[in-house]
């Protein structure tokens, strides 16, 4: 499809996608998920293993941009292009399931916030929790079938909308930042005396009775190993965007933007990251920290200002994800669309409405996103489930890109004639693809299994595909994948249906 000059995309349209994507739920989850996990020691490895592991993903999608100009569907194409039909599809499935169950994660987290003030709404994942969110969710469907261009317009009002209370969120903890705070919070599990006498220098900081209470540490202490791996998956949650730009790449005005926002954006947002997990171990407890309810920004912010602070950082929480589900939303549609004019999917996925959106896609992706809020009744933690499964769901897709940067550099393809970079891109590729590897294992086989169960019968759409175009299913390696994934699949379900994996 060639896209009109009217509906085409600036670099800052494109950066504030990549942005506009990453900042959503995550980032106001960042006190208390990693206050739960790792002290500020900890926390400083995780990032840099993060930061440092996503900038190179960052990169491999730069260099790809340039060297296969040709490919500008995104995530999927690459995997297509690099290792085969079937792990192109089941990368464009991956991402895309990813992204519906990323959406619902954003629900659940604003039914969460709301029901902070109105308690009918408990942890979003109520009755009337899910029945709100399904009006929302349906009033962004009409909005998406209008047009891709506005959307992306309200995108970004709506990201400079969402930076400034976060902005004023770090401004105020710098102001609020103690020395002594931090340090007690900076191996893990503090190391507090063994009387209250000895904590009375807190009692400025109005903790006294919460300090109290962390004399004696509730938990045994982990390994830092251990500390760094239960945070990974929520580093790969609040990175999972910053393909946005690669994605959306066919509305570029010049092709060199893709690159440069997803770089950009991605730098933006790591910095946000850091300060907000580093500067809340200045101004609470670890203990204090773990216990907040999410969106726990809104509990670091009340704790030094007040109640206002939790209810601004609540509004722009709000405004934050439904800026974010905007995003995910047009991402989610533009993968099936892409990966239907492929013949990836099955072809009624490529249609288009008078207004140039991939109508069909929007329709399933929607009523995917209806069916997963309707099953978060029955989970009792369906905001942590949500975000560790997208994040899984999502570091498939991942690999696939790092490892097929490794395999043009490995192999000199378009590096024939240009060999400008070829080492520093080897390199890169290999370090991204082996980030994805770790993440993957970080996240544990739990999560693993429970992927299958969507990439296994989701390969009907491919057969689906297949049958369309005559074409032969598999490839005997390609067959062999499929078996294996379908009986990760039939595991997964038993182990639920048996309770030893719980959701």
């Amino acid at each position: 499809m060639t896209s009109s000059s009217t509906n085409k995309l600036s670099l800052w349209s494109l950066t504030a996608l990549v942005v506009g994507s990453m900042i959503g739920a995550g980032i106001f989850s960042l006190p208390a998920t990693f206050g739960r996990a790792t002290g500020g020691f900890g926390a400083i490895i995780a990032w840099c293993i993060a930061g440092g592991g996503m900038l190179m993903l960052a990169f491999v999608f730069q260099t790809l941009a340039q060297r296969k100009p040709n490919l500008d569907s995104g995530v999927f194409i690459y995997a297509k292009e690099g290792f085969g039909d079937y792990l192109g599809f089941a990368s464009a499935l991956g991402f895309w399931a990813g992204t519906c169950i990323g959406n619902v994660s954003y629900f659940v987290l604003i039914k969460s916030t709301l029901g902070a003030f109105f308690p009918l709404f408990g942890d979003g994942n109520t009755i009337p929790a899910v029945l709100v969110a399904s009006v929302i969710l349906w009033g962004f469907h009409i909005l998406l079938l209008r047009g891709v261009k506005s959307a992306a317009t309200i995108n970004t009002i709506a990201t400079i909308a969402k930076i400034l209370p976060i902005i004023l969120f770090v401004i105020v903890l710098i102001f609020a930042f103690k020395g002594d705070l931090f340090a007690l919070n900076f191996w893990g599990t503090p190391q507090v005396a063994a009387n209250v006498g000895d904590l009375s220098h807190l009692n400025d900081y109005g903790y006294v009775g919460h300090a109290a209470a962390a004399i004696v540490p509730t938990v045994e202490p982990e390994s830092l190993f251990n500390q760094v791996r239960s945070t990974m998956l929520v580093t790969v949650f609040v990175f999972l965007g910053i393909e946005g730009a690669s994605v959306y790449s066919r509305y570029a005005k010049e092709r060199s933007h893709v690159g440069i926002a997803t770089v950009m954006g991605f730098i933006g947002v790591l910095c946000l990251l850091v300060l907000i997990t580093m500067l809340s171990y200045g101004v609470m407890l670890r203990p204090d920290l773990a216990a907040l309810r999410q969106p726990s920004m809104a509990g670091v912010l009340e704790a030094i200002v007040g109640r206002w602070g939790a209810i601004f950082i609540s509004v722009g929480l709000i405004v934050s994800v439904l800026g974010a589900y905007l995003s995910w939303s047009l991402l989610a549609a533009e993968v099936l669309f892409s990966a239907a004019k492929s013949k990836s999917m099955p072809k009624v996925f490529g249609t288009e409405n008078s207004n140039a959106v991939p109508s069909s896609a929007v329709w399933l992706t929607n009523i995917t996103i209806q069916v997963f809020l309707i099953l978060t009744l029955f989970s009792q933690y369906a905001f942590q489930l949500a975000l560790e499964l997208t994040s899984s769901l999502t570091l498939i897709p991942y690999l696939l890109v790092g490892a097929y940067g490794l395999k043009l550099a490995w192999t000199g393809e378009t590096y024939e004639t240009d060999k400008t970079d070829h080492k520093k891109d080897l390199i890169i590729a290999v370090i991204a693809t082996f980030y994805s590897l770790l993440m993957l294992y970080a996240g544990g086989m739990k999560y693993l299994l429970l992927s299958a169960i969507i990439y296994g019968p989701g390969t009907l759409l491919y057969i689906m595909a297949k049958r369309e175009q005559k074409a032969k299913l598999f490839t005997p390696a390609e067959m062999w994948l499929f078996v294996i994934v379908m009986v990760a699949a039939v595991v997964a379900i038993y182990n639920i249906a048996t309770g030893v994996i719980t959701i």
